[in-house]
């Protein structure tokens, strides 16, 4: 195949593959709103079952269901056969998906699943099969054609498949108030668990750390303060120690140029008034869309309620964490 065929062939592919989505889209209807409510009120776990290629789609739809607040797990229909059937409890719900409606280990798994007494949601193409008359709801992910030109793979209707079990999954999230919060729980590691569970509280600079000086503070050694903390910067306070602004390695080159010998002068000479603060319990990725908007490299933290400085954090800090 020369690349021209190639690409035509790609494109066609996926173009097969798009309306077999859309197709999807006018088939939702009251068969699809009594599969979330049962999913919704399931008080066990969401048993996802199938066999070959509708396998496969099966744990992507199991996994799905489980990171946003449905908790489930697949069930290879082969092995449920022959003892894992075991892992079903009442109180559970069965998903079985099958573009025929016709398999044959599916098929088997009925009489069991009756006898637990637990509801059953299909997933097919062929409505009319006999999985699809046994079920509660059954949602029709059929397609006109498969994107392989002998019909043979499960393309097409794979996709049609996976995208249906992404809107239940995501219909699911948002009818439960599942949170970031709630995600970030189930996804702990890598960066997506950083930015989603550390708050600013872990990170920040506290007691001996936190560079702060008096408003009438000679401008050396609030440099020295700057210095020895080595955070680029320091807050400054006023006799009740409330937050009244921040100097930076910005203030002082920008005082060098404006005001010349800046060691005459205090430390309310050249601080910015009024300085960024953000709240001890912030997630930290929120506090570096902060320091981005604010084009700025810390953030002070007050105490709750009142204006004393609790706390520092600089971008610094945000890159070791992993935020970035």
């Amino acid at each position: 195949m020369d690349p021209e065929t190639v690409l035509k062939r790609a494109r066609n592919v996926l173009d097969i593959e798009a309306r077999g989505i859309l197709s999807l889209m006018g088939r939702l209807d009251e068969s699809f709103t009594r599969a979330v409510d049962l999913l919704y009120s399931c008080k066990g776990k969401v048993v996802v079952t199938g066999l070959g290629k509708s396998g496969l789609i099966c744990r992507k739809i199991a996994a799905t269901l489980s990171s946003t607040g449905t908790p489930s797990f697949f069930l290879h229909a082969g092995d449920g056969a022959h003892g894992d059937l075991g892992m079903i409890m009442k109180g559970d719900i069965v998903l079985a998906l099958s573009n025929s409606g016709q398999t044959e280990e599916l098929l088997t798994l009925l009489p069991i699943i009756k006898r637990l007494g637990l509801k059953l949601i299909v997933m097919t193409g062929n409505p009319n099969s006999t999985l699809a008359r046994s079920g509660d709801a059954v949602l029709n992910v059929g397609v006109k054609e498969e994107a392989c030109p002998l019909g043979l793979s499960p393309t097409a209707s794979t996709t049609a498949a996976l995208a249906m079990g992404d809107a239940l999954g995501i219909v699911l999230l948002e009818k439960r108030g599942f949170r970031e919060e709630d995600f970030a729980l189930r996804h702990p590691g890598g960066t997506l668990g950083r930015k989603l569970l550390l708050r600013v509280e872990d990170l920040m600079h506290l007691g001996a750390e936190l560079p702060i000086v008096h408003e009438e503070t000679p401008m050396k050694e609030a440099l020295l303060e700057i210095t020895s903390k080595r955070l680029g910067a320091t807050g400054v306070v006023d006799g009740r120690g409330d937050l009244l602004g921040v100097i930076t390695d910005g203030d002082l080159r920008r005082g060098l140029e404006s005001k010349g010998d800046i060691f005459r002068l205090q430390a309310k000479d050249l601080m910015t008034r009024n300085p960024k603060t953000i709240a001890s319990d912030a997630l930290a990725a929120k506090a570096l869309a902060v320091m981005e908007q604010y084009s700025i490299t810390s953030l002070f933290i007050l105490e709750d309620g009142g204006l004393r400085a609790k706390g520092i954090i600089h971008l610094h800090d945000l890159l070791k964490a992993g935020i970035v």
